[in-house]
């Protein structure tokens, strides 16, 4: 049985995700289901140190909130403005204005830091 240690390379790591496999159907409240939430919690920091995750594209943000809770585009109008509007900040013609970002936050839910991210819009062909 592994020793919750700080994990330092690989070889801790994997070692640590096998110990909590082994440990994942622990009965509460007993040592081995305190052991797993202490492997839990170390695996957790060294993920978000060597394997960081980007925060996702706003564009991306937007479209994924959409279908994950099967709104249309449509939806979008009390939120944004006019069709038109929502179609060039989707199709990356125009930049999220800080009042958009606040409403998609504030109406929708979609975290704020993620709407902040930079994005490319789409060069002017004309």
């Amino acid at each position: 049985m592994l020793e919750p240690r700080p994990i330092r390379n690989e070889a801790d790591y994997r070692a640590a995700l096998d110990e909590i496999a082994r440990l994942f159907d622990s009965e509460l409240n007993t040592p081995e289901s305190d052991k797993l939430e202490v492997l839990t919690t170390l695996v957790e920091a060294y993920e978000q140190k060597h394997y960081p995750i980007a925060a996702p594209d706003p564009i991306e943000a937007i479209l994924y909130y959409l279908e994950s809770r099967g709104l249309s585009v449509n939806d979008l109008e009390p939120v944004i403005g006019s069709k038109t509007e929502i179609s060039n900040i989707l199709h990356r013609r125009q930049a999220l204005t800080l009042e958009i970002i606040r409403r998609l936050h504030q109406q929708l839910g979609i975290p704020a830091e993620v709407l902040i991210q930079p994005y490319s819009l789409m060069e002017n062909s004309a």
